[in-house]
């Protein structure tokens, strides 16, 4: 696994989408579509105004410095708009592993095909240049929509996580996982993301 790509800027680009390091100074752009509870029902904890936007900026460069994470900007390049934010968590840089994740779009840009454009990215660049063997999604159980998302990625369902997490209101939450192995990789993206190629 090549772990010191981790510590430079990662930009990552097609058609459709650009992804940027998280603290760049554009992420105050995410306060025009933060604030909206939807976003934040399956997510753990929710964003509901100005104090809660910063210490979910402050927790998330944290992260970063701790090498927890490495987040990033969702960009649409349809309209040069901040979309969202997603990452690489979970690093496990002793058994090669990681989750994308923490992934949310404001509302106009759901379902636009946004997602599976950043997912490829994120994707290809984890397994081929990263060199992840093992790269794994969770939803939460209720959250049938994340769960087709993942599945339209080619990622197998493994099974589920009970009482997972606890959320932000001290509620026990179940979470259902997949992954995508190194081995399947280039059948998956052939199979899934053939428009990228």
């Amino acid at each position: 696994m090549n772990s010191e790509i981790l510590q430079t800027e990662i930009i990552l680009e097609n058609e459709r989408v650009l992804l940027i390091p998280f603290e760049n100074q554009r992420n105050i752009e995410l306060k025009e579509i933060i604030f909206d509870h939807e976003i934040w029902k399956y997510m753990g904890m929710y964003v509901k105004n100005n104090n809660d936007f910063e210490n979910y900026i402050q927790n998330t460069l944290k992260q970063k410095a701790d090498g927890i994470c490495y987040p990033f900007l969702i960009i649409d390049k349809a309209t040069n708009k901040v979309a969202g934010s997603t990452r690489y968590g979970y690093l496990n840089h002793a058994s090669q592993k990681c989750e994308i994740g923490w992934t949310w779009y404001g509302k106009a840009f759901q379902g636009t095909g946004l997602n599976k454009a950043c997912k490829f990215e994120l994707l290809q660049f984890g397994f081929e240049k990263i060199q992840f063997k093992r790269i794994q999604f969770s939803a939460d159980l209720e959250n049938e929509r994340s769960q087709k998302a993942i599945e339209k990625l080619g990622a197998l369902k493994e099974g589920l996580f009970r009482n997972n997490y606890v959320d932000s209101e001290g509620k026990s939450k179940d979470d259902v996982y997949y992954s995508i192995i190194l081995e399947e990789w280039e059948k998956t993206k052939r199979d899934y993301f053939g428009k990228f190629l």
